[in-house]
């Protein structure tokens, strides 16, 4: 099969499009065809060494987390899914189960390929509706399933002001219309004019540039900044604000400049509420959607991660099979 390959770490431009042998799903596990994969930010930050103080990567390497396909054989002990089932969700690949759901990991052998094996046992996977494409169902699952954590973590009221910072991210631009439908007044953060068009017309009342805050915020919700880079963010709350991050490593109280802040750290791992199935019956009720910036087909997949490293895309980047 066709799989995306890093034999090192470096930047994308280094991966290659390698053959390797179809895997074998073991118990538990099942065998996917892959029909569409999304491209992440966690997967250009895993082949720069971005996380080597928490593991160190074994090569060759085949990134990708989110994905949509079929199942094409299933494992012993296998129940939930049978050869045919369409299916879509995330799962990191095996070598990053240091940074899983200890409990039940959603973990693969890499999702940008022909083919990979995935644990079935898992609300990060789920089956994927008839009405939800595969691309966008690929597309969905970190960025939806981010929403639906945050929007559930920051109880945000009709009437309180929300600053989003990182908004024309694909968790951003699928969290603005939510934050709309939810009646809250929204300020977002934008580096082009065209993603600030973008931003209005999902729904936010104020688009500024990066450390343009506005100040007495209710809640801030940062999809973008490393923890040293939060003080100015967090000044733009009001007394006792509540201040939301979903960037690791999570953000100390003692970083944030001021000791008034309720501060919280969202990281979506793909339960029952945010998971597959959660994700799905949003997307389908018109809750939840994540633009598609750009598709590249898989033999084009060095293409699509250097686009996204380098390209800043207003949206995903999904890579069909």
């Amino acid at each position: 099969m066709r799989a995306l390959v890093a034999t090192g770490y470096g930047d994308p431009d280094q991966l290659t499009l390698a053959e390797l042998p179809v895997p074998t799903p073991g118990l538990g596990q099942v065998l996917v065809r892959i029909a569409a994969a999304a491209v992440n930010p966690t997967d250009l930050r895993v082949l720069t060494g971005g996380f080597r103080d928490l593991l160190d990567l074994e090569f060759p390497y085949t990134p990708g987390n989110e994905f949509a396909g079929t199942v094409v054989e299933t494992g012993p002990g296998v129940t939930r899914y049978r050869a045919g089932d369409e299916v879509f969700g995330m799962a990191l690949p095996r070598q990053l189960r240091a940074v899983a759901d200890p409990g039940r990991p959603s973990l693969s052998t890499g999702a940008l390929a022909d083919h990979a094996v995935f644990e079935a046992d898992t609300p990060a996977i789920g089956h994927r509706p008839s009405a939800l494409p595969p691309d966008l169902a690929a597309s969905l699952p970190i960025a939806g399933g981010t929403t639906l954590a945050l929007t559930a973590a920051a109880k945000v009221r009709p009437g309180e002001s929300v600053l989003v910072v990182g908004a024309t991210g694909p968790v951003g631009l699928t969290l603005v219309p939510v934050l709309a439908a939810a009646g809250a007044e929204i300020t977002a953060t934008a580096r082009t004019a065209e993603g600030a068009d973008l931003l209005r017309g999902l729904g936010a009342h104020h688009v500024v540039g990066h450390g343009a805050y506005p100040s007495g915020v209710d809640v801030v919700l940062n999809l973008a900044l490393l923890p040293d880079a939060l003080p100015d963010a967090a000044r733009a709350l009001r007394p006792g604000g509540r201040l939301l991050s979903i960037v690791f490593p999570p953000p100390r109280p003692e970083q944030l400049g001021r000791d008034d802040v309720d501060l919280g750290f969202v990281m979506h791992t793909g339960d029952e509420r945010t998971g597959a199935e959660a994700v799905a019956e949003a997307a389908l009720a018109g809750a939840l959607t994540t633009p598609i910036a750009r598709r590249y087909p898989l033999d084009d997949a060095v293409a699509a991660l250097v686009d996204h490293a380098r390209g800043r895309p207003l949206g995903k980047i999904v890579v069909t099979v």
